[in-house]
């Protein structure tokens, strides 16, 4: 099936704000966004749970990282947010709909908070905001998102914003720090048919 371009519009003016957050996509000319991705990619605890394709581990990398990114949400195939508090501004994390599938109507979500910010809710109520979007002003069927077999905080983070368990997937992702061995994850997913959590996440 071929996709007419005009349904993959430019997603690169796209904010979103409640529950506390602001989500704006991330600026590869900023030095604060580059220094906060660059903090982000190498935090012990993220490389812990994944592995990107392309190693990030210097300012250089983590702006290419970034203007890779915005190429994808300028032709509507990914949207990449910073997460920032609605009050302070300070930047908590990112999340972003990566592999936009409009012939499908899906998309693959991912999510990851700053070691600071954590504890918070930050990353429950970043995907409620998206997956509402998504669902509501994308028009997507369906959302997905996996983690690595073990990562408890991201399997509940899932579960509250109703993105149900559907099973586990064999050797899917790159075993930490590599990317010759693999291991297993957990497919999560929401429909844009399914009921909405009884209580959406708010500001802690």
């Amino acid at each position: 099936m071929t996709v007419d371009p005009s349904d993959c519009p430019n997603l690169s003016s796209i904010r979103l704000a409640g529950r506390g957050l602001r989500l704006r996509p991330w600026d590869p000319d900023s030095r604060a966004d580059v220094e906060a991705w660059l903090r982000g990619l190498t935090d012990p605890e993220f490389a812990r749970w994944n592995t990107p394709l392309a190693p990030v581990t210097d300012r250089a990398a983590a702006r290419n990282s970034l203007r890779v990114r915005a190429g994808r949400c300028a032709d509507g195939t990914s949207v990449s947010f910073l997460i920032a508090d609605a009050e302070s501004g300070a930047t908590l994390g990112h999340i972003g709909a990566t592999d936009i599938r409009r012939a499908l109507g899906a998309a693959t979500l991912g999510y990851w908070v700053l070691p600071e910010a954590r504890g918070q809710g930050v990353a429950t109520r970043a995907l409620s905001l998206v997956a509402r979007w998504g669902h509501h002003e994308l028009g997507l069927h369906r959302l997905e998102l996996n983690h690595a077999v073990g990562h408890e905080v991201s399997c509940r983070v899932a579960e509250k914003c109703g993105f149900r368990y559907e099973g586990t997937m064999r050797g899917s992702v790159f075993e930490a720090g590599r990317r010759d061995a693999f291991r297993d994850a957990h497919l999560h997913a929401r429909l844009a048919t399914d009921p909405e959590p009884e209580t959406w996440p708010e500001a802690p």
